[in-house]
């Protein structure tokens, strides 16, 4: 496989205003690009020097129309789960973790963790990086809550959740919780627990943080900045939800929650998304559903009713020779009826697919395809994916989230 990329001319497009106060608001999406990352004939990682990257903010107001608002150049990275970042509900400000930084190795480049968090203000015409603050280390998936005044920072190389305090424009670390394994009498060494990814539910009150080193998910209270592990008969509070997760969601009702459980990774054996009943006391795991190879990527319809698991399906860093290698990724689209989540639908997409997000309405889906340095728009009618069009990136998109209501 070669190293390609594909030019943009933004035009216009890099100067738009975004809507002023008051107005109608924009709806956007927020890309990752990473520039250091590709993968040759035998699907080995090929390291490239920095300084290419770009986060790209995208308008989707005209959802099958897209257009670039900015382009801000800032590291990011493909290794993690592609939810390093995340909007306000308010769309006032964009955060973006960036998991490793990059630096010589002999000849070559190697990453190693990083701690930043870019603090970016949308309403900034065109938008601009306005802070950066410090997590722990490799900070991989984010989720911001619902009043849009706390930040969780999973950071997969200390065992560590950090919180950040949101107020207006500031963004500020309020504590950090450690989410490590802890020792049982069966096991007095237990594995790093390596946090990958977390989500709140939409009250607030807890948060759900994917272990992927100990395949498990953790459950996290929160009362207003203190966030501290659940207890169950005096102990944290972990949840089985299969082998090796790595992405996790919440839908909008707060009632279950969806777990992309990646397995062994693209090896050609089907994998599963681990359902987990909320409203029990203790959540608990109620189901398994079967995706296909790989899923990464994992977005909730802000409608409620559908969620979309993006399956890698032995697409980007696979030999060609492998008897799992396929060209395109693809989704599978889950309907949640009460607590019965079912695959009902499955779309391909571009190659290597990775960050994936609905619009605010629930009727588009967005696929970032990391191999073709594109996004794909697909309408969701009834219980039926189509796409629609495909959306140029100048760079290849490593991560994505989109706004919601």
């Amino acid at each position: 496989m070669k190293t390609f990329v594909k030019l943009l001319a933004l035009g216009a497009a890099a100067g738009a205003l975004l809507v002023p106060a008051g107005a109608a608001r924009a709806q956007m999406l927020i890309t990752g690009n990473d520039e250091k990352v590709w993968f040759d004939e035998t699907g080995k990682t090929v390291n490239q020097p920095p300084g290419k990257d770009t986060v790209s903010i995208i308008d989707i107001h005209d959802p099958a129309k897209p257009r670039i608002i900015a382009n801000l150049p800032l590291m990011n990275t493909i290794i993690g789960p592609p939810v390093n970042l995340a909007i306000t509900p308010d769309q006032h400000l964009a955060l973006v973790a960036n998991s490793l930084d990059w630096v010589k190795d002999g000849e070559g480049w190697k990453g190693v963790p990083d701690n930043k968090i870019y603090v970016i203000d949308l309403t900034a015409s065109p938008p601009v990086q306005i802070a950066t603050v410090e997590a722990g280390k490799q900070p991989s998936g984010m989720a911001i809550n619902r009043a849009g005044t706390l930040a969780l920072v999973a950071n997969r190389a200390d065992d560590t959740v950090s919180v950040l305090s949101i107020d207006g424009k500031n963004v500020k670390p309020a504590g950090t919780v450690s989410v490590a394994t802890q020792p049982t009498a069966a096991v007095a060494a237990p594995p790093p627990a390596l946090p990958a990814a977390v989500a709140i539910t939409p009250d607030g009150k807890r948060a759900l943080v994917v272990k992927s080193g100990a395949s498990r998910v953790g459950l996290l209270d929160i009362d207003g900045q203190k966030v501290s592990n659940a207890q169950v008969d005096g102990k944290n509070y972990d949840m089985a939800t299969g082998l090796n997760p790595l992405n996790v969601q919440v839908t909008p009702d707060g009632k279950l929650a969806i777990v992309n459980n990646i397995g062994g990774g693209q090896d050609g054996q089907v994998d599963t998304v681990g359902i987990i009943d909320l409203e029990a006391s203790p959540p608990r795991v109620v189901d398994q559903v079967v995706v296909g190879d790989g899923p990464e990527g994992l977005a909730m319809s802000p409608a409620g009713g559908y969620a979309a698991s993006l399956i890698l399906n032995g697409t980007g860093g696979t030999p060609k020779t492998a008897f799992y290698r396929h060209e395109k990724s693809y989704v599978a689209l889950l309907k949640i009826d009460g607590k019965s989540v079912r695959k009902v639908a499955q779309a391909d997409v571009g190659g290597l697919a990775e960050g994936i997000a609905f619009s605010p309405d629930g009727r588009y889906l967005y696929v970032a395809n990391f191999v073709d340095s594109d996004i794909d728009i697909l309408r969701l009618e009834g219980d039926t994916l189509t796409k629609v069009a495909s959306f140029p990136l100048p760079g290849h998109p490593a991560s994505m989230r989109g706004s919601t209501p």
